[in-house]
């Protein structure tokens, strides 16, 4: 392989663009499916086939962290997913919170697939004190009250707003104010707190529109 581990670890941190950041999750589910398929190396041209995403834009983005590649030879597949794995922060375990446990909420706590990567939920909150005391998947839904002695006797990294827009800047703060690393916005609103906390907004009509111009667009 062109680098070895500790060659692509000891690569200096920079400022690595969102853009670069937002196709880091696409290379590795694709290496995943590869893996499970037995395939062993593969070429940034057959990458670039399957992904819809230009060779050269392919080893460009993986340049940014070491290369991994090797003239001639390609990716290891079983090595790029697990290097891509380790920089998108999934060899660690990341404990998450919610805060509001209505229909989103709970779909969110049901997806399984957040635990095989890593992402263990660990307790709900909500001010409703109709739904104090029920259960998702065994996680007791707690009063918000208790919310900041839970992370703080926790360790939670994260924190998923699944709350009215009215309610998330407050939430925001109080998140922030205990220790919370980072958040993950599904209120319909952008968060705005310290440089130091991940917010990753998440705006699902955003998507929608996005595909109903493009859905209105082809009928012309």
């Amino acid at each position: 392989m062109e680098r070895n581990v500790q060659e692509a670890a000891s690569v200096e941190e920079k400022e690595i663009s969102q853009a670069v950041i937002g196709r880091l999750p696409r290379y590795f589910r694709y290496l995943g499916q590869l893996k499970d398929e037995g395939i062993e190396r593969v070429s940034s041209q057959e990458l670039s086939d399957i992904m819809k995403v230009t060779a050269s834009q392919i080893r460009q983005d993986l340049n940014h962290f070491g290369g991994f590649g090797q003239q001639g030879y390609g990716y290891n597949v079983g090595y790029l997913y697990e290097e891509i794995g380790k920089i998108l922060g999934l060899d660690k375990e990341h404990k998450l919170i919610i805060i509001g446990a209505g229909h989103l909420g709970q779909a969110l706590a049901n997806y399984v697939n957040f635990e095989r990567r890593g992402f263990i939920f660990c307790g709900i909150f909500d001010n409703d004190p109709a739904v104090y005391g029920t259960k998702i998947r065994d996680i007791e839904v707690r009063p918000v009250e208790e919310m900041e002695d839970f992370i703080k006797s926790n360790n939670v990294d994260i924190a998923v707003l699944t709350i009215p827009k009215q309610c998330a800047a407050a939430i925001a703060e109080r998140l922030v104010s205990c220790g919370i690393r980072a958040i993950w916005n599904f209120a319909h609103v952008d968060l705005n707190v310290s440089e130091e906390i991940q917010v990753e907004n998440v705006h699902l009509l955003d998507s929608l529109m996005k595909l109903s111009y493009n859905l209105a667009s082809r009928r012309k």
